[in-house]
């Protein structure tokens, strides 16, 4: 099998709009509580909370901050991964970095990236022997149940004969998207009424993985200026890798049916901490008397207070060395020789610290939203925003609903998000690193661990409505709620049924973990959203409170 070529992930536009939120079918309170910055010390995590061993959710915040200067330049300084190494020589050339560059490097750069490099260098990040499972993965029901859902949007939004687009962004191994198609296989005509599918995926290895699974190992492939074309195995139709959703052509008469699992989670956040603004210098030859009165005519109230970035250093190689010592003397002979890569037992390289002054992000990321707006003068206060999940919901939102730059005379189409993250309040202190399924620290051994925050639902349903005016947003609710209203539930009973016990066992043991409500159970750590054609709120969503109609 040809290998896809490999290209540069280029850099993705940033969102400066002002977010105004509308057509967003759910009642909500917005909080975020103001929060000092933590500290960084070795593995030490403040303020973590339980996490469930095995799947990604791992939803509790923590807390690696530290305000402290770049290291200096070590010529003998010894880094877990290449990675580690060129991210150190940027950091010593431009000064730290915004923690969403940070993330974006380790996670899909060229040199040894997390999603870029996995499987090229022998690791599998998906499933029991990775560093998550993701619940296509643990079940064929999820992804018959996504497949389910589009079929009903198709059904009610009047059954067209051609022009039906698949889309998912983040496809992982394939696997979702395989069920998905093997589901929609066994109803004809929206079978047929299939032009295209679309996976938007920016690894090369991933993209070859899952060539494999939907379209046969020996399948041959094509190039074009959209991206890297086969053959679907189980509906015949054309599928088309990209590396980015802008190479997608918008088309008014097409209805895209859109599915991002566990993406937004994994796109680069920054983060923002209101401090005091900075006062005027005293005038030259000003006695302290002086300087103390104009202080006061100045600022007769309390201080101003300005946004400043959260920015990524690394850890100086003095605030190392006692980790080591630390973590040496407490190993057994057998540990003293273990992988030292490894971030379960190896210290953080990086940190963060507070700009000195505002950036160029601090001044106009923290405007893009009331909600942000509100708290720039609460002390301390942190957010994260992540604009590129904007960009990818005011994609959806045009490629349904239509926008100014791309005219759609009748909306069409559907866009469902199934992640991890806030119903209704502002993400703050989620970064978190995950590898063999625990949790470890975002800093440590970059390239090796995967990194993800909690998304905004809310900054999601603002970005799609503020792009256009054809679409409406239901949710978030529960993965629960929304898997047992599609029927998870009967779907288990109807595989169980005449099965073997050890099967009936999986599937029923399967199911159940995926609409676990328990504190950190998958049912309510995960939501859905869906962003839909405008109508009101005349029509409610299968999944979402709605029937299917037509």
């Amino acid at each position: 099998m040809p290998a896809f070529p490999r290209k540069r992930l280029a850099d993705r536009e940033i969102l400066s709009a002002n977010a105004t939120g509308r057509r967003i079918m759910r009642p909500s309170t917005i909080v975020a509580a103001p929060r000092a910055l933590g500290c960084l010390s070795g593995r030490c995590f403040g303020g973590a909370r339980s996490a469930a061993p095995c799947f990604r959710s791992f939803s509790q915040s923590r807390r690696f901050s530290q305000q402290q200067q770049p290291a200096e330049k070590q010529e003998e300084r010894k880094w877990s991964t290449p990675l580690a190494k060129q991210l150190f020589e940027a950091i010593s050339t431009t000064g730290p970095v915004p923690l969403a560059s940070y993330m974006r490097m380790c996670l899909t750069g060229d040199l040894g990236g997390y999603y870029s490099g996995a499987i090229g260098q022998g690791r599998d990040q998906f499933g029991a022997k990775g560093d998550f499972i993701t619940s296509p993965e643990i079940s064929q029901m999820f992804g018959e149940l996504v497949g389910v859902w589009f079929i009903a949007e198709w059904i009610s939004q009047g059954r067209p004969s051609q022009g039906v687009q698949l889309i998912e962004v983040g496809p992982g191994r394939g696997t979702l998207m395989d069920d998905v198609l093997r589901t929609v296989q066994r109803f004809p005509a929206m079978a047929s009424a299939v032009d295209s599918v679309f996976m938007v995926e920016a690894s090369r290895a991933l993209r070859d993985a899952q060539k494999t699974l939907l379209c046969g190992p020996d399948a041959p492939s094509t190039e074009s200026k959209v991206g890297y074309h086969s053959t679907g195995k189980h509906l015949g139709k054309p599928i088309v890798w990209t590396e980015t959703i802008k190479s997608i052509p918008i088309e008014p008469d097409k209805m895209p049916f859109i599915v991002a699992h566990e993406f937004f989670d994994a796109l680069p956040i920054h983060t923002f901490q209101t401090a005091p603004a900075k006062q005027t210098k005293p005038a030259a030859g000003s006695t302290p008397q002086e300087q103390q009165r104009q202080q006061r005519v100045d600022n007769p109230g309390p201080p101003a207070m300005e946004w400043r970035e959260m920015m990524v250093s690394p850890v100086p190689p003095a605030a190392l060395t006692p980790l080591l010592t630390t973590t040496t003397s407490s190993s057994s002979s057998s540990s003293s020789s273990s992988n030292a890569d490894d971030p379960a037992t190896s210290p953080p390289e990086f940190q963060l610290i507070l700009s000195s002054a505002p950036t160029r992000h601090s001044r106009y990321l923290p405007d893009s939203s009331p909600r942000y707006r509100a708290l720039k003068h609460t002390p301390s206060a942190l957010i994260e925003v992540c604009p590129d999940a904007s960009l990818y919901a005011s994609d959806f939102a045009a490629r349904i609903g239509g926008s100014p730059q791309h005219p759609k005379p009748t909306p069409s189409g559907a866009a469902l998000v199934l992640d991890y993250g806030t119903a209704d309040t502002i993400p703050v202190n989620s970064l978190r690193g995950i590898r063999h399924h625990r949790l470890v620290s975002p800093f440590a051994a970059p390239g090796l661990v995967d990194l993800s925050a909690d998304v905004d639902f809310t900054a999601i349903a603002e970005a799609a409505t503020r792009a256009s005016d054809g679409v409406e947003v239901h949710g978030p609710v529960p993965q629960a709620d929304f898997l047992e209203l599609m029927g998870i539930r009967e779907r288990a009973e109807m595989l169980t049924k005449g099965a073997p016990k050890e099967t009936a066992e999986t599937v029923d043991k399967a199911w159940r973990r995926l609409v676990d409500r328990g504190p950190n159970g998958m049912g309510k750590v995960y939501k859905a959203l869906a962003i839909l054609p405008e109508n009101d709120g005349r029509r409610r969503p299968v999944g979402f409170g709605g029937d299917v109609r037509g």
